[in-house]
């Protein structure tokens, strides 16, 4: 199967893991804090712990500040798409309450992994912070 494929897989396996981690994180402070603040803060430690999955297990590139401070990026447009798109769904379309955030998320989620995959390896011809060992060229030369 091409490499391509198994990235996506991976970024899929990131999202299911980051998705239990950010619940039961939210789970865990909201005795202790207001609701939105344990979902705040779940959110943002999350992220950070999507981050390095992200960089090391989906992308395999270094993880870097540019990329730490560009990657919450790829997550607030995730966010402005879905919660825009069950908005459009239910208000405009009428399309049930329940099934909504399924079909917007299947929107965004592609939208994301693009964004994602920019942020953490840069142009397809960028490959400076590829963990891989470089390409090696060798030239014979006659003498």
């Amino acid at each position: 199967m091409r490499p391509q494929f198994w990235q996506i897989v991976r970024f899929g396996l990131v999202g299911v893991a980051n998705t239990a981690t950010f619940y039961l994180l939210y789970l865990a402070m909201h005795p202790f804090l207001p609701y939105f603040a344990a979902f705040t803060a779940a959110f943002v430690l999350s992220m950070v712990g999507s981050f390095f999955l992200h960089t090391h297990f989906t992308y395999r590139t270094r993880p870097t500040w540019r990329k730490f401070l560009l990657f919450p990026l790829p997550n607030l447009t995730n966010y402005l798409v879905q919660s825009g798109g069950v908005v459009l769904l239910v208000e405009w379309l009428r399309v049930s309450d329940r099934i909504a955030p399924l079909l917007a998320a299947a929107v965004a989620i592609p939208i994301t992994y693009v964004l994602s995959k920019l942020v953490l390896t840069g142009r397809p011809s960028e490959q400076r912070d590829d963990l891989r060992a470089p390409a090696v060229g060798v030239e014979v030369v006659d003498q």
